[in-house]
């Protein structure tokens, strides 16, 4: 069996990593496997040349430890899903093997955004202050809330960890500066 698996090259993760998904099941004879994105659009990972891999956090044990490097030949859309084949992935065998594999993908391969549009990953960890300096906490996640996404803020009041909720939207955010870290918003901690 140990002859089906892919040889895989060690490799360190990239500081700017950000995790866009996982492998899914194979996908036909020829080494091709689906995958599982995290994101409705993942234009990352089709122009990523590199995917960064590391084992599954639950199910099945990998084949492989620590962080490894897949060299992708394509990744593209398939009826209802997405596919891929890398230059180490030989046969399903070897693509099955890599089922429930997290992908990293370096933040520098991503496409640029659009003006006022940003990514998610940029935004966590951000602080958010009003209008008058105050600060309101820091970015922790993000929520899709149908029409809009909402900010989810932690923040400590009396020693306590509490969350605070903003809809990001442009009649509540002033300014979003990612290289100052800092989101500038119109509402007050009472709200």
């Amino acid at each position: 069996m140990s002859a089906e698996l892919p040889v895989l090259s060690s490799a360190t993760l990239p500081a700017d990593a950000v995790e866009v998904g996982r492998i899914g099941e194979a996908w036909g004879i020829k080494g091709w496997f689906k995958i599982v994105p995290y994101s409705s659009e993942p234009e990352a990972l089709y122009q990523a040349p590199q995917w960064y891999l590391q084992p599954a956090e639950r199910g099945p044990k990998s084949f492989f430890s620590g962080t490894v490097l897949l060299t992708i030949k394509q990744a593209r859309e398939h009826s209802d899903s997405i596919v891929a084949t890398a230059e180490e992935v030989a046969d399903r065998n070897g693509a099955e093997a890599l089922r429930g594999a997290r992908i990293f993908i370096s933040r520098a391969n991503f496409p640029k955004a659009a003006e006022d549009e940003f990514y998610w990953v940029d935004l966590i960890g951000l602080e958010v202050v009003n209008r008058e300096g105050v600060a309101l906490g820091v970015v922790k996640d993000l929520l899709p809330t149908g029409p809009q996404t909402t900010l989810v803020l932690a923040y400590e009041e009396d020693g306590k960890a509490l969350e605070r909720m903003i809809p990001f939207v442009s009649a509540f955010v002033d300014k979003v500066d990612t290289a100052a870290r800092l989101i500038t918003v119109d509402w007050q901690p009472d709200y």
